[in-house]
């Protein structure tokens, strides 16, 4: 049998973030993807200009219906936009006792927002204790914390330490908001720094949906079978091979997408 990850989020019309990034990175990765929409966004590498939220009905069903039929290995959670939304996402997925990655999806890489403000407590109090892993990126854990952006690797693991608090199993802070030449990404767990995954930072625009990629390809690898550790590890390595390539797909002309194919089709 394959493996298989469901991913629960938004879907990005432009092809490079949301659902179509989710399912093109666990394909890449030899995973059978399964899909529950949880809103439709009018988006391209330069803006998202429309957001409609699928009915909450419509969205407990696809759950239902997925996971009822299919032995799903992982969940990956992205986009939720609004609090009931969240609310509905947490009932049901309630029975699933599989790996959960959450990716608390707040703006697009265009600057656009796609999270109410009134849904952070609410993804925080209902969602955040049900995650396996959470992956925010600096701005999202200080606004999940409502605290500070973080600055220096002491105030990521802080971060970090205080979001497991929370509730989460572990947090992988991600670094690719932060300065200087190499993006260290932290993973939180057991009270203390359980991975460090570094790289040196592209100079590149093209990193629309890069969230999407790491978080869906973590899922990926849990639904594998592989410890934490290790998917946060292989997801890491074919994001930055996903990232070098982006450049020559040459798609929109704004933030473009990583190459999710780079290990089948180079560009």
């Amino acid at each position: 049998m394959a493996p298989i990850a469901l991913t629960i989020a938004g879907s990005d019309s432009g092809g490079g973030a949301g659902i179509q990034a989710d399912l093109k990175a666990m394909s890449a990765l030899g995973v059978y993807g399964a899909s529950v929409i949880t809103a439709v966004t009018a988006q391209n590498t330069q803006a998202v200009t429309a957001v409609h939220g699928i009915p909450l009905d419509v969205i407990a069903a696809q759950i239902d219906a997925v996971l009822s039929d299919l032995d799903v290995g992982a969940i990956k959670i992205g986009m939720l936009a609004t609090p009931e939304i969240i609310q509905t996402v947490a009932e049901g997925i309630a029975g699933f006792t599989g790996p959960v990655v959450l990716d608390p999806v707040m703006i697009a890489k265009s600057g656009d927002a796609l999270l109410a403000r009134d849904a952070v407590q609410t993804l925080r109090e209902v969602l955040l204790p049900r995650a396996t892993v959470l992956t925010p990126n600096l701005p999202e854990a200080a606004c999940l914390l409502d605290r500070l952006v973080a600055e220096t690797r002491e105030e990521m693991v802080e971060q970090g330490h205080a979001l497991c608090a929370l509730g989460a199993q572990a947090v992988l802070m991600k670094g690719g908001h932060a300065s200087g030449d190499i993006c260290h990404d932290l993973l939180i767990a057991d009270g203390a720094v359980a991975g460090e995954y570094s790289a040196p930072r592209r100079l590149t625009k093209n990193t629309h949906g890069t969230g999407c990629t790491l978080s869906s390809s973590i899922a990926a690898g849990l639904a594998k079978g592989l410890p934490l550790t290790g998917a946060v590890e292989a997801a890491h390595l074919y994001l930055q091979g996903a990232i070098a390539q982006a450049d020559a797909l040459g798609v929109g002309h704004g933030h473009g997408p990583v190459h999710h194919f780079h290990m089948v089709w180079p560009a």
